[in-house]
């Protein structure tokens, strides 16, 4: 639970898009499941635990999304942002905006997919390093720059096959065991993610002393290890943010 002038409420969710509603495209609808689960979470007492906007991209006369490029001016405390564009779907202003709500202490989950789609990411400074694509900011280790899923011809790398949609993959957590993966079974560890033929890759970005790979997973085509899921923990900037 976040405070808002010294009593509990929600935490403030935005499930944003980095496209405008595309019928067959990734639009926001494609995560209704996921919106809807995070609506229902209550504490002890029944309150709930998650307010939760869902939208698509909506760009004003400038470019600009009509809400992430005022972001740090909201009262949003997290950003989740599936980037599933193809390079274009976040502007100069909205960048700005998400990088000054984070300096004030907001949230950030992005995420994205196989080869070059969401490599708008790689406009958005510090969180967007972290993530490799095919003709944007590439896998430093040249010998991963190769298909490693080979059933879907039409995508190439980073494509890491970690099993079929609708089914998991083994995780394995990197240790020291980030509090993400904190569970509450008798492991006390999250050992599953969902699968998916062509993962895209993340890395920790060069110089970044705060960051680091939390779980890693394994190619089911390849046997290969790649990265799962990188966390930039809480740190304060030369400007004191």
């Amino acid at each position: 639970m976040s405070e808002d002038n010294g009593s509990e409420r929600p935490v403030r969710i935005l499930l944003q898009t980095t496209i405008p509603p595309m019928q067959d495209d990734w639009n926001i609808e494609r995560f209704s499941l996921l919106r809807e689960h995070l609506a229902s979470l209550t504490d002890d007492t029944g309150a709930p635990l998650y307010d939760v906007v869902a939208r698509d991209r909506e760009a004003d006369a400038n470019g600009d999304d009509v809400v992430m490029a005022t972001l740090d001016r909201s009262d949003f405390d997290e950003l989740w942002l599936f980037a599933v564009d193809t390079g274009n779907g976040l502007s100069s202003g909205d960048c700005a905006a998400i990088t000054r709500f984070r300096k004030r202490g907001g949230g950030i989950l992005s995420t994205r997919d196989h080869q070059d789609l969401g490599s708008s990411l790689c406009t958005l400074g510090g969180l967007g390093a972290a993530h490799f694509f095919h003709s944007r900011n590439p896998e430093p280790d040249d010998s991963r720059r190769s298909r490693d899923d080979q059933q879907t011809e039409s995508i190439s790398w980073p494509n890491y096959h970690s099993g079929s949609n609708g089914d998991y993959q083994r995780i394995q957590p990197v240790a020291p065991l980030h509090e993400l993966l904190q569970d509450r079974t008798s492991s006390g560890v999250v050992g599953y993610f969902a699968a998916h033929p062509h993962e895209g890759a993340v890395g920790v970005p060069a110089g970044a002393s705060n960051a680091r790979v939390i779980a890693t997973g394994t190619s089911r085509t390849t046997g290969r290890v790649f990265n799962l899921a990188v966390t930039f923990d809480r740190a304060r900037d030369v400007d004191g943010n």
